[in-house]
């Protein structure tokens, strides 16, 4: 689709709206904990290893990295993987996000003042407006974009060469991305949930950041009620950091973690309030399922979007939890958990073991 962009001066604006020069996200403060190359990039091993491949043979052909789409659910360190990628490459990684790219002009912006090898990182990128993500296409084929100079029936298009450059995607939602899209990318991968083993590793060598002295029985008592996220586990650390650092002698020990982790209501397999809310919804009020999204979702006063992207995952890990074309159903393993006999009774018939 061709872009109406003429002001050069509106293009810095909206890149300096758009972009961020250095390593942002939600995870405000946690900047110093993220590794800055794949040696230091704990788990996620095959991907490390091909990722490794890639990027030494772009070095030594002297061309940009092929795009990349990094898919997974949220916390699993997408954005980090992006810093490591651009470390690696020795190049400069500009930062942004579907939903802030409205309009084709933005995107005009942000292509336009990159540099010679330059990786451009967008976050939740089937966010992407279908008008701004047809331009992509030339762009991440040709490196070229298509400009409209001038209005009405005097306007011309011209074909504006791009410097070369490498698009990292990331996404919660591959299923959303339009296949054009996807297609596009030449390394799709996924990162995967992180064992526990992997997750105290994590554990140790923030703390070690942090300058907090844990026990390797306190980095797995975290590392097992993480959720196999790590953006989850660096969170409870600091928490658990400051329970240590008040309640004992600022060492976390497997027992100042358990009672650090009961107090923040996250119990032995990482279930918080809210899924043990779900879960009792369910059972009581539903007698174990199957009950549709929307009418669980008021039931227990959270957002759809949040119980599928955010507890769902886990739960059905966990085999706690199946989706069946008729709802949520909960298998054994959840009554078990929550110390209800397995029934298929009525959930008013039940009541709350102990």
């Amino acid at each position: 689709m061709p872009i109406d962009f003429d002001d050069r001066e509106e293009q810095t604006e909206q890149e300096e709206r758009l972009l961020a020069r250095t390593l942002t996200s939600a995870d405000d403060g946690e900047g110093s904990l993220r590794p800055r190359f794949l040696t230091e990039y704990i788990g996620q091993e095959k991907l490390k290893d091909n990722l490794k491949i890639f990027i030494e043979a772009a070095k030594q052909r002297r061309e940009p990295l092929d795009h990349v789409l990094l898919y997974g659910p949220p916390g699993l360190g997408k954005t980090t993987l992006a810093g490591v990628i651009a470390n690696e490459m020795g190049v400069n990684i500009r930062i942004t996000s579907g939903p802030a790219i409205e309009k084709a002009g933005d995107l005009a912006a942000l292509l336009t003042n990159l540099d010679d090898m330059d990786i451009l990182f967008v976050d939740e990128i089937h966010r992407l407006n279908r008008a701004v993500e047809e331009v992509l296409y030339p762009a991440m084929e040709d490196c070229a974009l298509d400009i409209i100079l001038g209005k009405g029936p005097a306007a011309r298009s011209i074909r504006v060469d791009l410097r070369k450059f490498t698009l990292i995607g990331a996404t919660t939602r591959a299923g959303q991305i339009t296949a054009p899209l996807r297609d596009r990318f030449g390394i799709v991968t996924r990162i995967d949930l992180y064992t526990t083993e992997e997750l105290s590793r994590i554990v140790t060598r923030s703390a070690g950041i942090l300058k907090v002295e844990i026990q390797s029985g306190g980095a797995a008592e975290i590392a097992s009620r993480s959720r196999g996220t790590p953006r989850i586990a660096n969170r409870i650390l600091k928490r658990v950091r400051d329970f240590a650092q008040v309640r004992a002698d600022g060492v976390i020990t497997r027992a100042v973690a358990d009672e650090a982790l009961g107090r923040l209501d996250i119990d032995r397999i990482g279930l918080d309030a809210v899924d043990r809310r779900m879960l009792e919804a369910i059972i009581l009020n539903f007698g174990g399922g199957p009950v549709g999204l929307d009418t669980l979702a008021a039931n227990i006063g959270e957002e759809t979007v949040t119980i599928e992207d955010v507890y769902e995952p886990y739960l059905m890990q966990l085999g706690f939890l199946a989706r069946t074309p008729r709802g949520r159903c909960l298998t054994e393993r959840a009554y078990k958990h929550m110390g209800i006999p397995y029934s298929m009774g009525t959930g008013d018939q039940m009541t709350l073991g102990g």
